[in-house]
């Protein structure tokens, strides 16, 4: 199944089944559908509603992509919320490839620097603590680059577009109060 770019979507569009069992994992994820929320710019709001309740997530691809000839899956940034599992703004990364084991990925917005554990192709911030911080700067910021290694030692760096992240979360958090 070949995923769209965000600029692609439109408010009626669904979203893959195959990107929600990215978020949720595909056993919580086999047999539902996310529903789109709304998209502002770059960012989209999505909900699924899943055993354990609703999950919403903001979600965008990068804008740019670098080393340009490395071979990727597709790359994504997701905030995500379950609200019954108390997680709000849960901030992860797919990066298309698998991370050098025990390495660590970086975001830096503006003069802000976050550092994200890696885990397969996935990476989440390391310090539970700054989530809130990283959130709060990404909603002030333009601009997002993420960074990270793989496990071939190829040194990636993806820039984000936060144009409409604000937007996204207002409509997460209104789906998952």
């Amino acid at each position: 199944m070949t995923l769209m770019p965000l600029s692609g979507l439109r408010p009626s569009r669904i979203l893959p089944v195959a990107l929600v069992a990215l978020t949720l994992g595909a056993a919580g994820a086999a047999a539902q559908t996310a529903k789109q929320l709304g998209q502002d710019r770059d960012w989209g709001a999505y909900s699924v509603e899943v055993d354990d309740g609703t999950t919403c997530y903001a979600l965008s691809r990068p804008k740019e992509q670098n080393p340009k000839n490395v071979r990727r899956d597709p790359v994504y940034f997701f905030i995500t919320s379950r609200p019954k599992a108390k997680i709000r703004n849960q901030v992860s990364v797919i990066t298309g490839y698998p991370y050098k084991t025990d390495s660590r990925a970086t975001i830096e917005i503006g003069p802000a620097k976050f550092t994200l554990f890696t885990r397969d192709d996935k990476a989440w911030i390391e310090d539970i603590a700054e989530q809130d911080k990283l959130v709060a700067a990404m909603k002030a910021g333009s601009t997002m680059i993420v960074r990270g290694s793989s496990q071939r030692g190829t040194d990636t760096t993806d820039r984000y577009s936060l144009l409409g992240v604000t937007a996204a979360l207002e409509s997460t958090a209104k789906a998952c109060p």
